[in-house]
């Protein structure tokens, strides 16, 4: 409580050295930039790693400053949170650097995207045509005009409602920085609420630059109520978790049921046109295709497509004019589809089977999700031009061509998409149908990809080899094992239904499955982000929600007849993708529990009880405060260790880029002699660790070095300000930093607080009033040992330490959490890739000890 007291004291004492410096300075005439400096100052940032709960008011009292600082008193009193001293690095960049995310795009520029859009996002959608009234009309027989027309009605107001209304309105607006997809949505929601369940979050990660969240009215109660809710109770957090990786889980799902159902649907038109070209032929053609597709996976999705929008511009093309010939050709009419009364004419008449055929209805509106999960290659303007201009109408006509030929030929439902083709273009159409199915299964393969990427970079799937297929795009990934397991997957789903009728019943429980989710996140979104009235907020979920829950229950009653399918799949990478995310919380807890006590480390002095060898030791670790437990454990096993030790922690935080300039935030661990020093790399759920080792330890001592002349710079501020001389105020130092040391703890001079308005440098405006012998760094004899004792180091070489470690749970945990950790847990952290693999560390540079964790 003395040391809490101390720093507080301590603390306080510097701000009033600071302000009534600023105070003296204006009035000798100063600069005007310092008026707005002293106003706008409201928070203190100190070197300290205690915490401190005083009431900064009992602080001024004991100063005997009630009087003459009262309105400085009362203005601190407003906002008396601690500031990290990782924030210290944070400030000081964050404003130097500004990162427009709504860049303005030219109309040409807008269209080309809208134009590339049709081969990454609307293949899935595109391609619903090949079989939506194949398996609506499987379950209803044509037996008059009312079933044609009702099903037409149901196709059309569904694409509408769905896709149209909901995505391009609505969810495409509630996307991270430009990403879109489920884990966008919750790295959104983790932004604002603390409901990560990983706690290692730091005040200094909200300064990162696309951090940042505009909220039009951040006092609105009902969103403080349910942030807090979030935070507070362990359950919701739990919950929402769940809810985002049942989603992903969905989405993986996808990728295996997508590629089987596009491919099998494209290579049925065989059947009618080729004699003898049985059920057999149609499994043995897709499995090669599905082989071939999957083969050249590898090469990556930007040189396998290339003809990827050009191809699917044609398909739609084609798909609105053969639909436009059929609808002059045969019946017109049905164009009194729009009126939606034939939906209840439909169901009137149908009753249970109308219900059952709505199954075979929501297949039209596959890759839906897409259009959001996909938009960070994209723009929200380029998706919704694209949709709106040639999507929707085209997808309109086709379906409407086809009723047009069902009301002329009944019995042609089985292949209503091949049969109503025009005499003579069949083989054109057919190639580039086959084309476009495999366009789609592509699109969802890689949606995969990214998805499990997300998942590993949040803590939620065992890491995997990735590698990057593209220099210029960063989400074109591709991932060996997952490509693999997708191709046995699929070819096990064609060989065992061995119909495209029966694959339909499992592809719309996933797909419902992922709209579903979508649906709530955006909706607490919403309320806890966009802050939108109370009515419209819960219009969004009452209008889409029910009519997502009516398709779900539709094809639900078709889990014995293939729709288990999904759901054993999501239920799979559910336990997974949970089980992982649970495992290393613990393990992080772990570590926390375990961590070396400081004072421990200042009884064995600057040499740690041990010789200190030229070389720089980087210790990789999880924790982003305190000394991890693996480190004493390389004091007792090894002889000598590096002159230079960084503790290192690669951390993901829930944004989709770390600019490189805000990459690393260091911090100096016990006295200057000791040469300890602590790192954290942050990255994005979208980033690319594209560098080596080698460009990694390059970056790592570039900013290393700024830290130390950072770190020297304000220390020389902090002496000046303190040799100056006040009557009015006595300040005494009670906390004289760690024994030994000749300039104490690393102290922090105060920052300006991080509002201050964008293009200013609040560590460069106040260097710049210093007169020049202050600020000079060239004769600073302490720094330039530092750096020189850093070049030496630099030049002896770099050693990683890691710890191997092995996660046991305790003996009297229950069991399922043994069965859980002891065998699941760690037979995927057993088999996942090693932290070595993914650093791109050559072995001779590494050493490891091994650590069990007792969760």
């Amino acid at each position: 409580m003395v040391f809490n007291i101390a720093c507080e004291d301590n603390r306080v004492g510097r701000e009033i050295i600071r302000i009534t410096a600023k105070k003296k300075e204006m009035e000798q005439g100063g600069i005007e930039e310092s008026v707005r400096l002293v106003r706008s100052e409201s928070r203190w940032v100190d070197g300290s790693e205690v915490d401190s709960e005083s009431p900064i008011t009992s602080l001024f009292e004991e100063d005997g400053l009630r009087e003459s600082q009262g309105s400085l008193k009362r203005r601190l009193a407003k906002k008396p949170k601690r500031v990290d001293s990782f924030d210290v690095e944070a400030m000081s960049i964050v404003k130097a650097h500004g990162h427009d995310h709504s860049k303005d795009i030219s109309i040409w520029g807008t269209l080309a995207l809208a134009f590339q859009t049709l081969g990454v996002v609307y293949g899935d959608m595109g391609t619903s045509p090949l079989y939506v009234f194949a398996d609506v009309f499987s379950k209803v027989p044509i037996r008059s005009e009312v079933d044609v027309l009702g099903a037409l009605s149901l196709v059309m107001y569904t694409i509408a409602l769905v896709p149209f209304a909901k995505y391009v309105f609505i969810v495409l607006k509630a996307n991270d920085n430009g990403e879109g997809g489920t884990f966008a949505l919750y790295s959104l929601i983790c932004r604002y609420a603390k409901v990560n369940r990983l706690p290692n979050q730091q005040p200094a990660d909200e300064l990162i630059s696309s951090f940042k969240l505009r909220l039009p009215t951040p006092e609105l109660e009902r969103a403080l109520k349910i942030k807090d809710c979030l935070e507070r109770r362990s359950s919701m957090k739990t919950l929402l978790l769940l809810l985002v990786l049942m989603g992903t889980s969905m989405i993986i799902g996808d990728g295996i049921l997508t590629p089987a159902m596009s491919v099998m649907s494209a290579v049925s038109g065989l059947q009618g046109e080729i004699p003898g070209f049985d059920t057999n032929a149609v499994v043995i053609v897709s499995i090669v295709f599905l082989i071939a597709l999957f083969s050249i996976q590898r090469f990556g999705t930007g040189k396998v497509g290339v003809m990827f929008a050009p191809a699917l511009s044609l398909w739609f093309f084609s798909l609105g004019s053969i639909g436009l010939y059929n609808l002059v050709k045969y019946d017109i009419t049905v164009v009194r589809a729009l009126n939606p009364a034939y939906i209840y004419y439909f169901f009137k008449r149908n009753s249970a089977k109308a219900w059952s055929a709505l199954g075979g209805c929501v297949l039209c509106i596959t890759g839906a999700e897409a259009m959001f999960a996909d938009l960070g290659h994209f723009s929200v303007v380029s998706i919704q031009i694209a949709f709106t201009c040639v999507v929707f109408p085209c997808l309109l006509l086709g379906y409407m061509g086809q009723a047009a030929y069902l009301m002329k030929f009944p019995t042609s439902a089985e292949r209503i998409f091949y049969d109503s083709v025009p005499d003579g273009l069949f083989w054109p159409v057919f190639v580039i149908a086959t084309l476009a199915a495999m366009i789609a299964s592509q699109a969802m393969i890689s949606a995969t990809f990214s998805c499990i990427k997300q998942s590993m970079a949040l803590g939620c799937f065992p890491r995997m080899k990735i590698i990057h297929t593209s220099k210029k795009f960063i989400g074109q990934i591709y991932i060996p094992v997952i490509n693999w397991f997708l191709m046995v997957m699929c070819i096990v789903v064609v060989a065992t239904f061995r119909s495209t009728t029966d694959i339909a019943n499992a592809y719309g429980i996933a797909e419902v499955g992922v709209m579903m989710v979508s649906t709530t996140l955006v909706t607490l979104v919403m309320l806890l982000i966009w802050q939108t009235n109370l009515f419209l907020a819960l219009c969004f979920p009452l209008v889409f929600g029910s009519v997502e829950f009516i398709y779900l229950s539709a094809v639900l009653t078709k889990i014995m007849e293939g729709g288990w399918l999904p759901l054993a799949f999501a239920s799979f990478f559910l336990c997974i993708m949970y089980i992982w995310n649970y495992g290393s919380v613990l393990k992080y807890q772990s570590e926390v529990r375990e961590k070396i006590s400081m004072d421990f480390l200042l009884e064995l002095g600057s040499t740690l009880g041990t010789v200190r060898v030229p070389g720089i030791g980087l210790i990789y670790n999880e924790l982003v405060q305190g000394v991890p437990s693996v480190f004493g454990q390389f004091l007792v096993d090894l002889p000598a260790i590096h002159s230079t030790i960084v503790f290192v922690c690669i951390k993901y935080v829930p944004v989709p880029i770390v600019p490189q300039e805000e990459r690393f935030l260091f911090r100096r661990l016990c006295p200057k002699d000791y040469h300890m020093f602590r790192c954290i790399a942050r990255y994005g759920y979208k980033d690319v660790r594209k560098e080596d080792h080698h460009a990694f330890e390059q970056l790592l001592v570039e900013s290393l070095q700024k830290f130390l002349k950072r770190e020297a710079q304000d220390l020389a501020l902090e002496t000046s300000l303190k040799e100056t001389k006040f009557d009015s105020v006595s300040v005494k130092s009670r906390h004289s930093g760690f024994p030994g040391s000749e300039l104490g703890e690393l102290q922090v001079p105060l920052m300006q607080d991080q509002r201050t308005e964008a293009g200013t440098s609040s560590s460069g405006e106040v260097v710049s009033m210093l007169p020049s012998s202050i600020i000079s760094l060239d004769d600073d004899p302490s720094l330039q040992y530092e750096l020189s004792a850093l070049r030496e180091a630099m030049d002896s070489g770099f050693t990683y330490l890691l710890g191997h470690g092995d996660v046991r749970a305790r003996k009297n945990s229950w069991f399922l959490k043994k069965l859980v950790i002891n065998y699941i847990y760690a037979f995927l952290r057993k088999n996942c890739r090693a932290g070595a693999a993914n650093m791109r560390v050559p072995h001779m540079n590494i050493m490891q000890v091994g650590v069990t964790y007792m969760v």
